[in-house]
C-alpha cells in the first residue's frame, strides 16, 4: 500500500514516526510551508518536515491547496491512501479523490463529540471524564466523515491537556497501524457519524486565560488544566497579572466572596470559589520571575487574607 502522509506538528510526527517504524510504504511527506520563528525569524521546519527528512522521505510543501500543484504532485506520486493528520490544511474534494483508498484521518476525539481545531484541550476544559482518538476518512466536510474505529481514554483529574495530548498522539499512531492494516485487507469498518451529536469547538485563545472564580473548585482546576501548556492561566493579585499552572482542592468552607484570598502559606495561595468552597493555588508564575511552587513565592511576597484576586 503506497501512502501520501500529510502533516505538520508534533501530533502528526508520532504518526509518521510509527509508520516508518513498522516499515509501511511512503511515497511522500507534505506538510505546511517553513514559517519564521524566534527573534531572527530564521525559516523553521515542521515536526513532520524534520522527521521525514531524518528518514529520507520526499517532502512536498505547496503554499496553495487550489491551484492545481498540489493535486499534480499528489497524482505523480500515485498513492492507494492519503493519511492526513493534524496537516492544518483543507483538502478539496479533487484530491480526495485520487488514491484508490480515499484519505483517512487521526482525530483527537471521540467523534462526532469535538469536531474542529483543539479538541484535546476543550475536553479538559470542559472536564469530561473521558476522551480519545478516532480514525475516519475524510469527507468534504469538516470531521464529518465515516468512522473507522475508536480507541477510549480516561482523562486524569489534574491531567493537563500538554499530558493528554501526549498519551493521545501515541494512541492515534497505533490506531493508525491497526486502521491501514485494516484497510489493506479490507476488513475495516465504515460507521457514519451521527450528525445530530455533533459539537464544534475552536481554537484556543489568550483571551480565555481569566480564571473565573465564581465558578466550582473543579472548573477552575479543569481550566487551569486545558490551558496548559498554551496560552496558560491568569489571575490578577494585586494589580499584577500571574500565570496560574497548579491547583488543588481543599476541604474549606468560607463565607468570603468569590477570589478573595483566605489563607497564604507554605501550602499556597487559598482562595475562594463558587457555593462558599475554596481552592489552593500550588505553582504560579509572576511577572518577570520563574514558574515556582506558590509557597516558595510567598516565603518572599507577603499576600494578606482579604485580598481580592480577579
Amino acid at each position: 500500500m503506497r501512502i501520501v502522509f500529510m502533516g505538520t506538528p508534533d501530533f502528526a510526527a508520532a504518526s509518521l514516526q510509527q509508520l516508518i517504524r513498522d516499515g509501511f510504504e511512503i511515497a511522500g511527506v507534505f506538510t505546511q510551508p517553513d514559517k519564521p520563528k524566534g527573534r531572527g525569524m530564521e525559516l523553521s521546519f515542521s515536526p513532520v518536515k524534520e522527521l521525514a527528512l531524518q528518514a529520507g522521505l520526499p517532502v512536498y510543501q505547496p503554499e496553495k491547496m487550489r491551484d492545481g500543484t498540489a493535486l499534480r504532485q499528489i497524482q505523480a506520486l500515485k498513492p492507494d491512501i492519503l493519511v492526513v493528520v493534524a496537516y492544518g490544511r483543507i483538502l478539496p474534494d479533487e484530491i480526495l479523490a485520487v488514491p484508490r483508498f480515499g484519505a483517512v484521518n487521526v482525530h483527537g476525539s471521540l467523534l462526532p463529540k469535538y469536531r474542529g481545531a483543539a479538541p484535546i484541550q476543550w475536553a479538559v476544559l470542559n472536564g469530561d471524564e473521558t476522551t480519545g482518538v478516532t480514525t475516519m476518512y475524510l469527507a468534504h466536510d469538516m470531521d464529518a466523515g465515516d468512522i473507522i474505529f475508536k480507541e477510549e481514554t480516561a482523562i486524569g483529574e489534574f491531567e493537563t491537556s500538554g499530558e493528554l495530548f501526549d498519551r493521545l498522539m501515541d494512541m492515534g499512531a497505533k490506531l493508525l497501524v491497526k486502521t491501514l492494516r485494516a484497510i489493506d485487507a479490507g476488513t475495516a469498518p465504515r460507521t457514519p457519524q451521527d450528525h445530530s451529536q455533533a459539537s464544534y469547538v475552536k481554537m484556543l485563545d489568550k483571551s480565555i486565560c481569566p480564571i473565573c472564580w465564581n465558578q466550582t473548585p473543579r472548573q477552575i482546576v479543569k481550566h487551569i488544566a486545558g490551558l496548559q501548556p498554551w496560552p496558560v492561566a491568569t489571575m490578577e493579585l494585586e494589580g499584577k497579572t500571574f500565570r496560574v499552572f497548579r491547583a488543588a482542592y481543599t476541604e474549606t468552607q468560607t463565607e468570603a466572596a468569590p477570589g478573595t484570598v483566605v489563607s497564604a502559606g507554605n501550602d499556597g495561595l487559598e482562595i475562594a470559589c463558587a457555593d462558599g468552597e475554596t481552592l489552593r493555588i500550588t505553582e504560579l508564575q509572576a511577572p518577570g520571575k520563574k514558574r515556582m511552587a506558590a509557597g516558595d513565592f510567598l516565603r518572599g511576597h507577603a499576600v494578606k487574607a482579604g485580598t481580592v484576586c480577579s
